[in-house]
């Protein structure tokens, strides 16, 4: 008969080191889209420079990050 060994690790999630947070933005009235940047404000001054040329206050903002799974005891995720 065949054992069977359980173990459970802790694990964590984590934003992937050679990656950057980026942030975009689109209008909810026409086809507008704010020009994708790693800096938030720069996208938000997009935002509302389109809405003094054009009325339009409605946004959808995205903010995109990759992440990875690594097990808690892991000092640095690797690649």
């Amino acid at each position: 008969m065949a054992r069977t060994v359980l173990r459970f690790v802790t694990h964590r999630i984590a934003q992937h080191p050679d990656t950057d947070v980026t942030y975009e933005a689109e209008c909810l009235h026409c086809k507008w889209k704010a020009e994708s940047s790693t800096d938030s404000a720069a996208v938000d001054v997009e935002c509302m420079s389109h809405t003094g040329m054009s009325n339009h206050r409605g946004f959808r903002r995205i903010c995109t990050a990759f992440a990875m799974v690594v097990r808690a005891d892991e000092d640095k995720p690797s690649a």
